[in-house]
């Protein structure tokens, strides 16, 4: 079978435009010479072209290179062009991104560890305790 576990550890999206007719090894160079990053790194990295209809995504597997290559029939990706080169994003803002959705979404409800949880639980218990005029 061809497609195996795939894993990336990180999601990295190269910012405005990239020429399209770039296959393997031209964005592999890309990432290389103007990221400054290992492309044999498990990580995943999306580029776009001017058009934003279409998305070339690069991945190494441990035994070559995979290359993703997305179009859009409709519509257009709301992909970034901000003066960072690079960002680096969550598997949420890829979902985003490939939902058509920008990867900032400020009214999205904010992912929190167990820890914080734990503690705004606790925090909760607490006040609601303190209100009531329990003893603790």
């Amino acid at each position: 079978m061809l497609i195996r576990n795939l894993t990336a550890e990180h999601v990295y999206l190269a910012c405005g435009r990239t020429d399209m007719r770039k296959s393997i090894d031209g964005l592999a160079a890309l990432v290389l010479s103007k990221f400054q990053l290992d492309p044999h790194q498990p990580a995943l990295f999306l580029f776009c072209g001017r058009r934003k209809d279409r998305i070339k995504g690069l991945l190494w597997d441990e035994t070559g290179f995979l290359l993703l290559y997305k179009r859009l029939e409709n519509g257009q990706y709301q992909w970034p062009d901000t003066p960072e080169d690079l960002l680096e994003i969550s598997e949420q803002q890829l979902r985003w991104l490939t939902e058509g959705l920008s990867i900032s979404q400020p009214k999205a409800v904010q992912k929190i560890t167990a820890y914080q949880h734990v503690w705004e639980s606790l925090f909760a218990y607490l006040m609601i305790a303190i209100l009531s005029g329990e003893e603790l």
